[in-house]
């Protein structure tokens, strides 16, 4: 009696600890990841299973450390720098191996689009018709647009570009307001048979796009897009001159494959169902009405389509259970950024260091004492570097993906995946 007495002690203290840990990671509520996994322990009659992710987050993060030369004790300054310095090195091979590659140049942004396109499978999906997307235009005429390149009408500037360029200079030469509240609003009469099944396009934009682009690059630090529902990728070709350029635009990249095909399977979904059109345009614009969702007594996983913590991070959703398709997308760029280095970085540089880090992430003490969180995802880290200067540190892309990370252990990645589809427009899940 008394050994059994201290099993159920020690079992209920490793349950506290992993609970204890993870809630602070991820900023939430002791009891609510508590119940959560009481919950959806019934769900999928898995037990143990935050515990498990603890101990993975700890070995991978041994592993790493030992591999940076570092351990437990080391100072996060010192954490960050070496991660901040493998960023520098995967970014310098990517830039070197693809033939001396910048982000200013056409000719190397497509070298870089090329090596891409070769790594995945060729990518298809519903989107719009390109006849649809000249309709919409000569309709509602983009004013900025034809200033730019000089043309008095659309018909006219329609002949002589590409649809693909011109619908992509919507997003950073015409302004916000008209874009919603003009031109995206002819959206509301789209039906299915203004979709098709085609190849996604990626491509760079030619040159005489750059000194028009130049205050959107500015304002988002990168200097790639995409149209979800038109099924284009592009690259402007603008350089910020800072570090890590190049290893950003492969990540964004594989990024917006997945995004893309993610979304176009929702679209096509939706063409089998009433309300398309309302459907499409809510799904565009990301705001989920999910931040009233009533308790429940069977285990409820908000869906979270945007990162919230980058306008607050103190969004009351953020610390609920959620899942989030982002950090899904993300996922897959770093499984595809770590192929694609090992292909051509070769031994130059081990690549495989970044890979399954999305969701792994850990405190360690800074000179005075105080522990912060240093997060190990590829994406916050390249991202910290492009913002070094300002001593901003991302960690958001490391929190959402340690979320997604939770519902997988239970549930798997297929059931995340179909989820997220079956149920994005509701805003919520209960199982």
């Amino acid at each position: 009696m008394f050994f059994k007495y201290w099993v159920i002690i020690i079992n209920m203290s490793t349950k506290n600890l992993a609970v204890d840990k993870l809630a602070k990671i991820l900023r939430c509520d002791k009891d609510t990841l508590f119940d959560l996994d009481k919950k959806m322990s019934v769900v999928s009659k898995k037990t143990g299973v935050l515990d498990k992710i603890l101990e993975e987050n700890d070995k991978i993060i041994d592993n790493r450390l030992a591999r940076l030369g570092l351990n437990r004790q080391s100072p996060a300054k010192d954490v960050y720098g070496e991660l901040i310095k493998k960023i520098y090195s995967c970014d310098k091979i990517f830039v070197q191996k693809l033939g001396n590659v910048s982000a200013a140049k056409v000719e190397d942004c497509q070298k870089v689009l090329d090596a891409i396109q070769a790594s995945v499978s060729k990518l298809s999906g519903y989107f719009l018709k390109k006849d649809k997307a000249k309709e919409l235009l000569i309709k509602e005429p983009p004013k900025n647009i034809l200033q730019v390149l000089n043309y008095q009408s659309v018909e006219e500037m329609l002949r002589k570009e590409d649809i693909f360029e011109i619908f992509a200079a919507l997003r950073f030469i015409e302004n916000n307001d008209w874009l919603n509240n003009v031109f995206f609003k002819q959206y509301e009469s789209l039906t299915p048979d203004d979709f098709e099944e085609r190849a996604v396009e990626i491509r760079a934009l030619g040159q005489k796009w750059s000194k028009a682009a130049e205050s959107f690059v500015q304002k988002k630090y990168h200097n790639i897009s995409h149209l979800k529902e038109f099924g284009v990728i592009f690259v402007i070709p603008v350089a910020l001159n800072i570090p890590g350029e190049i290893l950003r635009m492969i990540s964004l990249v594989y990024h917006y494959y997945y995004e893309v095909k993610f979304y176009s399977d929702i679209f096509k979904n939706f063409s089998q169902k009433p309300d398309f059109a309302q459907k499409l345009i809510t799904t565009l614009k990301g705001d989920l009405d999910n931040d009233h969702v009533q308790p429940s007594d069977q285990a409820q996983w908000l869906i979270v389509q945007q990162y919230l913590a980058k306008n607050d991070e103190n969004d009351k959703r953020l610390f609920e259970p959620h899942i989030n398709p982002e950090a899904m997308h993300w996922e897959n760029s770093e499984k595809e950024i770590v192929k694609l280095g090992e292909v051509i970085g070769g031994i130059d540089e081990d690549f495989s260091f970044w890979s399954d880090l999305d969701w792994v992430g850990d405190y360690f003490p800074t000179e005075v004492g105080i522990d912060v969180l240093v997060s190990f995802n590829i994406v916050d880290t390249v991202m910290s570097l492009v913002k070094e200067k300002e001593m901003i540190k991302y960690l958001y892309h490391h929190q959402e993906a340690l979320w997604n990370k939770i519902f997988i252990s239970y549930l798997g990645k297929v059931e995340l995946e179909n989820q997220l589809k079956n149920n994005l427009l509701a805003g919520f899940i209960k199982l």
